[in-house]
């Protein structure tokens, strides 16, 4: 095979993959786009992580923008019930405890501040299990740590998604 038709099988074969990898369908996940250009959030904690998490989703949608008085807003989301659990799962016939479960609960609303409602009280609730042993006691102090900033992403991208799915109100 000579250098040049080497060459042009080459550049043949670099474009149909080319054309074949544009053609799949891939794209890299972008944040939801929302139907609404401003929203006021009534009732979580004020400097949570989670609300600043939140926060931070909704205006990188690049659509809307969080707004402090109810005047402004075109929508509401009403936090109900934002809680955090740790429970003992499991543990010793010495009373000493093997497990615990972890659990983070938000019940929401979103409604336009006529109260006309767009979703209805919905609750999320995650749960994680996490062994635990008195001797690495920082470690799973740590763990717990990471686990509830897991569970506090996956709701704020699970909000998140049912907000996309609101139409314009």
């Amino acid at each position: 095979m000579s250098p040049l038709h080497r060459r042009t099988t080459l550049k043949a074969a670099l474009a149909l993959s080319a054309l074949a990898l544009s053609g799949c369908g891939f794209q890299l996940r972008r944040p939801p786009k929302l139907s609404f250009s401003t929203v006021q959030l009534v009732g979580f904690p004020q400097r949570s992580p989670f609300t600043e998490q939140l926060r931070r989703s909704i205006e990188a949608s690049g659509t809307t923008r969080v707004v402090e008085s109810p005047a402004q807003a075109q929508v509401v989301l009403e936090a109900l019930e934002d809680v955090r659990d740790k429970s003992v799962a499991a543990q010793t016939a010495a009373g000493q405890v093997r497990e615990f479960t972890l659990r983070t609960r938000l019940r929401f609303r979103l409604r336009t501040p006529g109260g006309r409602l767009l979703i209805r009280d919905t609750e999320l609730l995650l749960s994680r299990d996490m062994s635990y042993n008195e001797t690495n006691a920082l470690a799973k102090e740590q763990e717990e740590a990471m686990l509830y900033r897991g569970m506090q992403s996956d709701i704020v991208d699970q909000v998140m998604r049912q907000l996309a799915a609101v139409p314009a109100p």
